[in-house]
């Protein structure tokens, strides 16, 4: 199969496939559509299919047909692709566009769920040829709701019956790259994240009275200027770490002071120490600034994705298949890690594997310019779906022949 160019009718039924779930995006772990729709797209398929129970996920196993081993030997790789949305709305001007307010496929999910759909229809159609099994993970809640980390625990990657020998995944960028073009590195890859909630309280009452109450506004507001000190004077530069206070809000009128003061905070670090070190100086820096206040301050981790590290055996891998099925020079070495953060860093935590960024910046589009993944206006082209396609599916074909 490797290197086969995709028929016109598959081609075309990706497309619409994909500008179907663009129009009706879902949100976090329950994404009931979205399944429904994957759940079509693969039946008939000879797939061993599941459903998760605590999210929407859908496993599906796909049991090669050599006999050149025993099934207790015979390896399985897992490929993966994220189905949730993001909470924005929808500015881009594609015909297909969100047709829900607030929601948006603003990071290319889309593309992935059916990119990971074609691949198992090729797969499906070269099973005779296959040196053992392929687990397709088609996981909810990428977007700060662990879905990886809770499919891990529903067993996906006890699925085949034996762990996968590698993962692997693509990720769509609609800037940086050219279309079609694929960008990796070998060991820390993408950033860890976390995210921090936190809760100011104080007493609130009539703004006339200010020296009878305990204000948590201002509080709030030096908590963000103090943690905006400690994380460009605390770390080292060459072992960066990234923080933001991406919301603060407080109150609902202009002569009343609230009792509470809320701010999210977003961390992004690339090893242990930093991750450990930031995490408890954030909490001593607000903590401080409350008794400082006489405030009170409680902080809820609600998000916490480790670096996504790639394999460097995995990365050569990868790299050679790239060349192999889509020709050479379309792979770029990225000389550092990235700032963004993946939970599929759930699933290389657990076994070697690969993630691959593709340029899916339309053609027209300079990707210099063109506004990246998150944006409202995003735009992310067909035109690479059958590649992610082929790629993905040529990725579990290569590595089961050669670890059979």
């Amino acid at each position: 199969m490797t290197g086969r160019e995709l028929d016109p009718g598959l081609v075309e039924d990706l497309v619409r496939l994909r500008e179907d779930l663009h129009r009706q995006p879902e949100l976090g772990l329950e994404l009931p559509r979205t399944q429904a729709k994957v759940l079509a797209a693969l039946d008939g398929l000879p797939l061993e299919i599941t459903t998760g129970t605590g999210l929407s996920s859908v496993t599906a196993v796909l049991r090669g047909g050599s006999a050149d081993a025993p099934d207790g030997d015979r390896p399985v790789v897992l490929l993966r692709a994220d189905m949730d949305a993001l909470p924005l709305t929808e500015t881009s001007g594609v015909p297909y566009a969100s047709e829900a307010e607030g929601r948006m496929h603003a990071c290319g999910h889309d593309l992935h769920t059916v990119m990971l759909v074609g691949a198992a229809r090729l797969l499906t159609r070269g099973r005779d040829g296959l040196h053992g099994d392929v687990v397709f993970m088609f996981q909810p809640g990428e977007e700060g709701h662990h879905g990886a980390r809770l499919m891990i625990e529903e067993g996906v990657l006890d699925a085949a019956g034996r762990r996968p020998v590698a993962a692997y995944a693509v990720h769509v960028a609609s800037s940086m790259l050219p279309s079609g073009w694929l960008l990796t590195r070998k060991g820390p890859l993408l950033a860890g994240g976390d995210v921090l909630n936190v809760t100011v309280r104080g007493q609130g009452g009539h703004d006339s009275q200010p020296h009878l109450l305990k204000d948590p506004v201002p509080a709030a507001c030096e908590m963000t200027l103090a943690l905006q000190t400690f994380a460009s004077r605390g770390f080292d530069p060459f072992d960066p770490v990234l923080l933001s206070v991406g919301s603060i809000h407080a109150g609902t009128a202009a002569n009343v002071i609230p009792d509470e003061a809320e701010l999210k905070i977003g961390i992004r670090t690339f090893g242990p120490a930093a991750k450990a070190k930031v995490l408890g100086g954030v909490t001593q820096v607000l903590e401080g600034v409350a008794a400082a206040h006489g405030v009170t301050v409680t902080v809820d981790h609600a998000m916490d994705y480790p670096v996504t590290v790639v394999d460097p055996a995995e990365a050569d891998f990868a790299a050679g298949t790239v060349e192999r099925v889509l020709g050479p020079g379309r792979l770029v070495w990225s000389a550092n890690a990235l700032s963004p953060s993946e939970d599929f860093s759930f699933v290389l935590n657990e076994v070697p594997g690969a993630l691959l960024f593709l340029g899916a910046c339309p053609p027209d589009r300079d990707p210099a310019k063109a506004s990246f993944n998150h944006s409202p206006d995003a735009v992310f082209g067909n035109e690479v779906l059958g590649d992610g396609a082929r790629l993905l599916a040529s990725l579990a074909e290569e590595r089961l022949a050669s670890a059979g």
